[in-house]
């Protein structure tokens, strides 16, 4: 059934990483030489793993881990998510659902690190600025009536008065409040548009924290933002995001203690993370889909050709060994899109016996593809060298190569903006790593954004009509129980069609040092990082 007369906001069930991706920067620094007033002992900060961001932090050109763990600190949105996915309000004091498909926004007082009053025209102006300059994060306005990439101002977007502004959908949408915590809904300070990228940055801030300082390529300190009021109070004097050339230097600090707050275990280190950190070991299961994609642009990977090539590729790839053996049980191999952690998962999807190794199948529709027009050159799959990604991508290569008979490779970038450049820019040339954290726990959070035609974050330039047509279907039904056969209905064209070639589902491995208390990591697979306490 559809949302009451007052929508609250929709609960979550505890679950789990955008892409779950990631990299640093090109220092390598350990935390006694990154820089900044946290390495020097001037301030009690935690001392977190980070990467480079990949852009200014604005809210809504912010789709990546690095500008992620930043920007969903200093900023607050209408609702924010507790560490089990559920959500709450922060700065919506009501989200009151008029009709079947409006909704009559209420903002509580809130104001920002300048002093200034949050305002309705903050959010709508924000949102509308994202759509109008198609930043990545514009796709998730495309159920607001009058969306269009480049339009000024949306007519579903209304503004009331100083703290009141409605929403008007395109349809009904079963799952749209619990939309409103994901970064893209964030508002900004009036000042943003005068220079879109210095606000970036050095923005002002309205969540529990601001920026202090970001040295590029070497660390970001956040620290408590005096005016914020609400639930996400900092239990600490700020954190210190260390940027890290590769994860095992990471580690090491975490052992030593010069780092304490890590969710990103080396793969050199998970079969003796849990041993050698005991009780601050982590590893729990995550919203994370672990993937990677092969753009039809490539020549031998468009129409029945591609197609065959695509499921020879996935049925040549030994998930299981790779997971045992690389992973040391810290993934599942994939049955679908998703993750198993999300309401409406199925492991029984039509199709999905492409994702299992079958050597004999993979070289039976190669050669059914050859027969089309006969593979040459190479077959590489890109990935940033700061990730901890070239033993699984060398296995997935050894896997292919092995079973096809074809040159398959690892290719790797030095750091993730490089790659995310590249993929970005559509210069790219071969196959790519990519994956997707839940922004909001909905199965069609791993399909719209990553599937859709035209999507933000669809890096193949994938389209499908009677996906979209799918697409939309379920985002309009009655609820989330109804959504779940038609989004499941979706998957089972993409695994015909193969956009993306499913790997597996991560969980969370991190720990924490023994300078710090009140550990948690949070169903996106992140530290909470305003509870974390220094002893």
């Amino acid at each position: 059934m559809r949302f009451g007369k007052v929508a609250a906001v929709a609960t979550a069930s505890a679950l789990t990483l955008s892409l779950a991706a990631c990299g640093g920067s090109d220092s390598g620094s350990s935390s006694n030489d990154a820089g900044g007033k946290g390495s020097t002992g001037g301030d009690d900060y935690v001392l977190a793993y980070g990467v480079e961001p990949q852009n200014p932090l604005v809210p809504g050109n912010t789709n990546e881990n690095g500008g992620g763990r930043l920007v969903d600190n200093i900023y607050s949105g209408l609702v924010y998510y507790d560490g089990e996915g559920k959500a709450h309000n922060e700065l919506a004091e009501s989200i009151q659902l008029e009709g079947d498909k409006t909704y009559r926004v209420t903002l509580k007082d809130a104001k920002w690190s300048d002093g200034s009053q949050v305002t309705a025209e903050d959010f709508v102006k924000a949102w509308n600025y994202t759509v109008e300059n198609a930043l990545l994060g514009a796709n998730f306005f495309e159920s607001i009536l009058g969306y269009e990439e480049g339009k000024a101002e949306m007519e579903g977007l209304k503004v009331v008065d100083e703290k009141t502004f409605t929403i008007e959908l395109d349809q009904p949408e079963a799952d749209f409040p619990s939309r409103l915590g994901y970064s893209a809904y964030f508002p900004m300070h009036p000042s943003a548009y005068d220079d879109i990228d210095a606000y970036g940055e050095n923005p002002i801030s309205n969540g529990p924290y601001k920026l202090e300082e970001w040295n590029h390529n070497q660390d970001a300190i956040i620290v408590p933002n005096e005016e914020y009021a609400g639930e996400r109070k900092p239990q600490n004097d700020g954190v210190n995001f260390v940027f890290y050339a590769q994860q095992d230097a990471a580690y090491a600090d975490l052992l030593a203690g010069n780092l304490d707050v890590l969710d990103e275990i080396p793969d050199s280190a998970f079969a003796t993370f849990e041993d050698e950190l005991g009780e601050r070991a982590v590893n729990q299961p995550s919203a994370v889909f672990q993937s990677f994609t092969i753009p039809e642009r490539l020549e031998h990977f468009s129409g029945k050709e591609g197609e065959l090539r695509r499921a020879a590729i996935s049925r040549a790839i030994d998930r299981e060994q790779i997971t045992d053996t690389i992973f040391e049980g810290t993934r599942t191999p994939a049955t679908d899109f998703t993750s198993p952690v999300i309401p409406g998962h199925s492991d029984s999807l039509t199709g999905a016996e492409v994702l299992s190794y079958d050597p004999e199948e993979a070289k039976r529709l190669w050669a059914e593809a050859d027969a089309i027009s006969p593979f040459t050159g190479q077959f590489s799959i890109s990935y940033n060298a700061d990730g901890g990604h070239q033993a699984w991508v060398d296995a997935v290569a050894n896997s292919i190569r092995n079973t096809l008979g074809i040159d398959a490779v690892g290719n790797a970038y030095p750091d993730f903006k490089s790659l995310r450049d590249e993929i970005t820019n559509r210069t790219i040339n071969g196959a790519f790593r990519t994956g997707w954290q839940a922004d909001y726990p909905s199965l069609g959070n791993f399909l719209d954004p990553l599937y859709g035609t035209g999507a933000g974050s669809n890096d193949g330039d994938y389209s499908n009509k009677e996906l979209d047509q799918l697409l939309d279907d379920a985002a309009g039904a009655d609820d989330l129980e109804a959504a779940t056969p038609i989004y499941n209905q979706a998957q089972e064209i993409l695994l015909t069609e193969l956009p993306a070639i499913p790997l597996w589902y991560a969980n969370v491995t991190g720990g924490y040092s023994e300078n710090v208390d009140n550990v948690t990591f949070s169903w996106k697979s992140q530290p909470v990082y305003y509870n974390v306490t220094k002893k």
